[in-house]
């Protein structure tokens, strides 16, 4: 059931500009979505449609039994190193990225599921979440958010009325991720592995420009972009740091 107005305000740039840095894919469609928790104030802070859509909507748009109005779900890919290895090729093994929402006051936010099913990527794995980790996750990143610390964003639990095993059985659930990106420091690994310079300039300048558009006008965009980066990752771990000294 879906309603027949789009009330999500999608623009997803990064499946115009970045092709080749992903494969649509589709969720795993559930038995039986049930609503666990829903974050309402932060629905309202992306202006995306809270309980009023009622239950039985929220339930299949955020589970993926029913395709989210404007969304363009992918898996992207990325590389990195796994075991002291570099591993070339990897991606969204359990993620979906649904595209980009414009928030009411013009910034751009991520919205992506997890636990939502098998991808290209997940090599032989079921791509599923627990309940409890799901809830796990939902709230500690919520947790960090109250405490100013920048963070993922959870927007909602919904139990897929599946059973999973892991080690025993477990109730199955997808979890709705919002953040500024999924872009990694893999996805410019993935890029020079694969698709040479150009494509890692392309990728750089698209960070810079929907990251850091203050510092485009700068002639070394690939260094502005490594120095911005290295700016909001120290300030990220002194929050990580003045909060373990303030609770220890």
């Amino acid at each position: 059931m879906t309603l027949a107005v789009p009330l999500w305000s999608f623009d997803n740039s990064l499946t115009r500009v970045l092709a080749g840095f992903y494969q649509p894919w589709q969720a795993a469609t559930p038995t039986a979505p049930r609503v666990v928790v829903f974050n309402d104030a932060l629905a309202a802070r992306l202006g995306l449609p809270g309980r009023e859509a009622g239950e039985d909507v929220l339930a299949g748009w955020l589970s993926g039994r029913d395709p989210v109005p404007g969304s363009e779900p992918v898996a992207l890919t990325y590389a990195g190193h796994q075991f002291g290895t570099f591993n070339p090729q990897m991606g969204d093994g359990r993620a979906l990225l649904l595209g980009e929402v414009i928030a009411p006051d013009g910034l751009r936010f991520d919205l992506q599921f997890k636990g939502s099913g098998a991808t290209p990527f997940s090599r032989g794995a079921d791509g599923k979440c627990t309940l409890a980790a799901a809830l796990r996750e939902y709230v500690m990143s919520e947790a960090m958010a109250a405490l100013e610390v920048p963070s993922t964003r959870s927007l909602a639990v919904v139990a897929t009325g599946e059973g999973i095993w892991r080690e025993e059985p477990h109730p199955a659930a997808v979890l709705t991720r919002v953040a500024a990106s999924h872009l990694r420091v893999g996805t410019f690994e993935w890029a020079a592995a694969h698709k040479g310079r150009e494509a890692v300039e392309q990728l750089a300048n698209y960070a810079l420009e929907r990251h850091f558009p203050e510092r485009l006008h700068e002639a070394n965009r690939p260094l502005a972009l490594l120095d911005a980066v290295c700016e909001v990752q120290a300030r990220l771990v002194a929050k990580w740091m003045a909060w373990a000294l303030s609770t220890g």
